[in-house]
């Protein structure tokens, strides 16, 4: 799964991004989502994720967009001035494997990491 900020904007820089990852990894886990890699660019996110039947992907990325974009804006304002209505694009990309989810994964390992700051 791949989110973008609104107007495709390069916000997902220091603090933000590290609270990013964060909210998305508890978002995740208490959907009993196992995230298996997540990348966070400054302008993008990649989410590779393995979650339950029960949930669909649009459910799913709701569900995380809805939630970073509430707490994000809260805790830096400068988000809440930079877009006053939503911090994500309208959707977003996703895509299903089964063989070659190694590439997937490797792909995503290969972006910039940052380590995880808890709000």
């Amino acid at each position: 799964m791949v989110i973008t900020p609104k107007y495709r904007g390069k916000i997902l820089v220091g603090d933000v991004a590290l609270a990013t990852e964060g909210l998305i990894r508890k978002t995740c886990k208490e959907m009993d989502i196992k995230v298996i890699d997540m990348g966070v660019n400054v302008d993008h996110v990649h989410l590779f994720i393995k979650y339950p039947p029960k949930y669909s992907v649009s459910f799913i990325a709701k569900k995380i967009k809805g939630r970073t974009s509430r707490i994000l804006r809260q805790h830096f304002p400068h988000l809440r001035e930079w877009c006053t209505d939503h911090l994500w694009a309208p959707g977003c990309y996703h895509g299903s494997v089964g063989h070659g989810w190694e590439v997937v994964e490797k792909y995503i390992s290969t972006q910039d990491k940052i380590k995880t700051k808890p709000l």
